[in-house]
This record gives structure tokens, sequence and C-alpha cells, in this order.
């Protein structure tokens, strides 16, 4: 790798050739602050946060998108650089909701976090001119106050650059410039895909999910409802991060035991029902492959995806798996199997979902999601909603004991935990369908050439002397290209997973938020990812057709995979919408 040699702040830094000074800042332990940028998508120098002096340059340089040449001299810390930051916030500030008592991102946001540092504690532009807007309620997930908006776009870039959906972008100019949709139309009103990457970006409180903690804590105050809770694969690689744990740690037990001491009245896992999604997924496989059936055929477990494929490919809809996803067969099985155990009304069962999804609350008011006659699954909380549910009720996360999953629904396999990053759902469904295939134990269950965070992977298996070829992708601008080649032809597969986010759930839309210097310099994915590898290995059950517990639900309810009433209890239909 050429590089050059270059100065910051006296430092000599060999830096690669055609790098930013930021990049090599960072690269000599010195950290330049930003509010747009976001590596590969949003470097558009258009906040000027990030501004350093170079010898010989007429003004101060935007450093994200400044290249490095040999010899430089970069300065990152001079008093004309602090004050131009300075006013810089000072000039956001004066047309920005300054309520951060009550906002959603007090503690986290990080325009909040720069003005504390750089000493922002004047008035001086404040009595100036201030835009206001209605703040956009519409879409069922998630709701947008551009009064707490700093144009930094990116969201607008997370938008059309990875989700390729391009909802939200820049209207008006100048002093009036705003993001918004196209016409001002409210987000329910597009084909927004509810994925929720917008408000993972967002540095402040602009963007947020909509939030159902009270409603939760209503549920389980009341003596008549019974209140179960679920918890998806990636909240425990992830929910550790709001009580400031390192990323990568894993709080399974400690999750389990602060959602007791909320008062659930059983705490289950989601988990089981993946091992369930499995069942009923390779089953449909094998029977589309074995009987001439539409193939490829595609998972359906995220909701995000489901619905970007709802708009941009109708055509394909019949690829779909119709199985529901794990959350949604997770509420149906406990308002069917489950209440008839416990002799429980339907209509008194409460279920929760804690998700790493802001599409899971566009999800459960969807049609053909009720298997009981009443909604498979009642509320969904992200895991931010979760931390903020746990801190409300006084709860000191990092000294709980670590506790287990209620019983017969809190049973999972090592299978079911990796479907919470990219590549997990093939993987688990190999395993069983590779089994049922051949009549014989895999020697080896790991199925490395679908693990990882390359945009499409893709893979060939020989199965029972049959090339089974399957492949692997995940946020929206990376399926887009491959259902394009398989719409064409160019591309042929038996199997294809997508999940709607980039990298699966572990990097969710309802995952906590991280810093944008965080996504720009931590691999984050991977090391919560690796959290649910370490549970699949540990597990001493690692694959779903082995669980005890989904033996019983078919040896006693279901009757077998893809049966006339598992079919009407965890599998639904599709429609096709409309591109606004």
């Amino acid at each position: 790798m050429e590089t050059v040699n270059i100065k910051i702040n006296g430092v000599d830094v060999a830096a690669p050739k055609g790098s930013t000074i930021l990049a090599a800042a960072r690269q000599a332990h010195i950290e330049i602050p930003t509010l747009c940028f976001l590596k590969d998508i949003n470097e558009i120098g258009a906040c000027r946060i990030c501004v350093v002096e170079v010898k010989g340059a007429r003004s101060l340089v935007t450093s994200c998108v400044y290249p490095v040449n040999e010899g430089m001299e970069v300065w990152t810390n001079t008093p004309k650089v602090l004050d131009s930051r300075k006013k810089t916030l000072q000039l956001i500030l004066s047309d920005h909701d300054k309520k951060c008592l009550s906002c959603v991102r007090s503690g986290s946001c990080e325009l909040q976090k720069l003005c504390a540092e750089l000493g922002v504690d004047d008035e001086e532009f404040y009595a100036g001119e201030a835009n206001e807007y209605a703040i956009d309620y519409s879409a069922a997930h998630m709701y947008r106050d551009n009064n707490k908006c700093i144009l930094c776009r990116r969201c607008e870039a997370v938008c059309s650059k990875v989700q390729v959906v391009g909802v939200i972008g820049a209207n008006e100019r100048g002093f009036n410039t705003n993001l918004a949709s196209a016409f001002d139309m409210g987000l329910a009103e597009t084909s927004c895909i509810s994925c929720g990457q917008c408000i993972a970006v967002c540095p402040t409180g602009a963007l947020s999910e909509k939030d159902h903690v009270n409603e939760v804590f209503a549920a389980i105050a009341d003596p008549t409802k019974h209140v179960v809770v679920q918890t998806a694969p990636s909240v425990r690689a992830g929910l550790g991060e709001e009580f400031g744990m390192p990323i990568g740690t894993d709080t399974e037990g400690k999750m389990v035991s602060a959602l007791r001491r909320l008062g659930f009245d059983r705490v289950f896992d989601t988990d089981l029902a993946a091992d369930l999604t499995i069942m009923e997924e390779a089953n449909e496989l094998l029977d589309r492959v074995q009987n001439g059936g539409k193939l490829p055929l595609i998972t359906s477990c995220s909701p995000g995806w489901i619905k970007f494929a709802e708009f941009y490919f109708p055509d394909m809809l019949d690829n779909l798996s119709s199985c529901k996803s794990p959350q949604q067969m997770f509420g149906a099985t406990v308002k069917t199997y489950y209440a008839e155990k416990m002799g429980i009304d339907p209509k008194d069962i409460f279920v929760v979902s804690c998700m790493p999804c802001t599409a899971k609350k566009f999800e459960i008011g969807r049609d053909d999601q009720d298997a009981a006659e009443v909604p498979d699954v009642d509320i969904v909380l992200t895991v931010r909603e979760l931390g903020r549910m746990i801190k409300r009720a006084g709860i000191n996360f990092s000294s709980l004991p670590d506790e287990q999953f209620d019983n017969p629904l809190g049973i999972s396999t090592g299978a079911a935990v990796i479907f919470g990053t990219s590549g997990g759902v093939m993987e688990a469904a190999l395993r069983t369908a590779v089994e049922t295939l051949t009549g014989e134990e895999l020697a080896k269950l790991e199925f490395s050439d679908v693990r990882g965070l390359d945009g499409i992977k893709e893979a060939v298996y020989n199965v029972a002397g049959m090339d089974v070829k399957v492949a692997v992708t995940s946020g929206m601008s990376n399926a887009k290209k491959l259902l394009e080649k398989v719409r064409s032809g160019e591309a042929d597969y038996h199997f294809i997973e997508i999940m709607g986010c980039p990298g699966g759930c572990i990097n969710g839309g309802g995952m906590p938020q991280v810093s944008a210097d965080t996504r720009n310099f931590t691999d984050y994915r991977t090391l919560r990812a690796k959290v649910l590898y370490d549970i699949d290995n540990a597990n001493v059950i690692r694959k779903s057709h082995e669980n005890p517990a989904i033996k019983e639900l078919y040896d006693t309810y279901f009757g077998k995979p893809g049966s006339h009433k598992a079919h009407h209890i965890l599998h639904t239909t599709y429609v096709k919408r409309s591109i606004n």
C-alpha cells in the first residue's frame, strides 16, 4: 500500500495515499468531530464541524473529504478551528428545538455531546427567525420531527443509497430547506419500508420510533391481562449497550431477569419460533424442490424486506415463503397452543415483542396476522424502548443475576439464535434440510460460506446427489441487485435469504444507536454477531428439528410441518403495493 508522509498537530503520520485527513488523523489517534459524515454513505462535507487548518490553504478545509498529500501539515485544534466549530454549532442551535430534557435522545445526542465538548454556553444567535414544522406521526413505526433536524442528510443518504427506497430528501432551498417526503406527504403515504435505518443514523431526536412503553406498563398493571413477552435473538446482543456495556456483550441472562422484574407473567424466547420457522420453511423448500414448485424460495422473516418486495418486486411475491416471521409465529402459537394449554381466552393474552426492528411495529398491523381472531402480537418494543422501560422501572441492569426463560416456549437451539445475523436463517435451514434430505447426521454444522457481512454471498452444496444453489443478502440495495439478476435469468438459485437491514437484525433500525464515530471506525456489527455465534457454539442442541419443545408442538398440536393446522396458524399472505 502506497503511503504519503504528513504532519498532524506536529506528529509525523504515514497515511495511505488517497485517504482523507479525517482517516489519517484517526490513524494517529486524533479524533476530529463530525456530524454529517458517514463512511461510504454520506461523504459530503456539509456540516463543517470537521474543519481543520492546512498549511498553505486559504481557508479551513473539511477533513472528511479533503485528501492527504505528501508533506501536508494539518492542525486540528487551533483557536481558529475551535471557534469555527463552535459558531457552526451555535448557528445550528439557532434553528433547533432545544427541549433537550424531554427529548428521546437526551444523553445520546451527538449534537448535545459536541455542544458540551466545545463549550457552547451562550445564546448569541437565538433571537433570530426560526422554522417551525408539524411533526409527522403518520407511519406506524416512527415519527419525524423536523424541528430537531440539523440537515446532516444522513437519513436521506441511507434511505437512497443503502436501502434504495429514497422516500426522503431535501425540499425547499436556503433557510427554508427541510428534509421530507415528496410534496410533503406523510411517510405512511410513501413506499417507506419501515426499516428504521434513517432513525439508526440520525444524530439527534429528529427521527425516532413511536414509543409504546406506557401501553406495556398499563397492560402489566391490568389484572385481567395475562402478559407474555418474547425477545428476538439480537436483543441479547445489543441491550447491554443501553446500559453502558461494551458492544458485543451477551446479556441474555440479565435481560430475562429484568423482564421478570418488570412484571411480565411469562418471559419467553422468540428463538423457539425461529426453530418453528425452520421446520415450516425447510418443509416448504423441500416440497418446492421435489414437486416443481416456484423457485427460488425466498425467506420471509424480515418485514422490511417483505414490504420492499411488495412495493418493488410484486412479480416475485410467489417466490416468498408463506411462513410468518418468527415474531408472528410466536404470537400465534401463544394465542392458540399456549392459550389452550393454560385454559386462557386468547382475548385476555397480551403479547409484547422486544425486537431489533422498527418494521415489526408495522408488521403486527398487517392483514392475516390473527390466527386466533385477535392480533398475534399486541405491542412491539425496540431494544431502545426496552432499555428505557428498564431504567424507568428503577432496575439496576448491570447488577442483575442471570436467569433463564420460562418453559415450554423458552426452549430453543443454536440454529435459532443465529437468525439475528445475515446468513443465520440460511445456515439454520440448511442444518435441518440437509439432514432431512440425506437422513444422515451432519459431521460439521457450520456453513461458513453464508456467514459474514458481505453484501451478497453465494454457495452451492451437494445434498443427496443434488447441487443446491443458495444466496444470502442484506440491505435493500444488495437485495435489488440480486433479485434483478434472478428476474432476468442471469442468476439461478434454489433458496435465497434476504434481510432488510445491512448485516441483518444485529444492525436493525430498533437496535441501540451508535455514534457516527463508532459506525465509521468500529466493526460493531461483527461484534454483535459474534455474541450469537458464540451462543450457538455453546448450545447443546444446535439443530431446529432436535428442539424438544418443537417436537412436542408437532406431536401434540400441529401434527407435522405444513399440515392444515400449521398452515392456518403459522403462514400468511402478501399484497402488491403501489409506489407513491
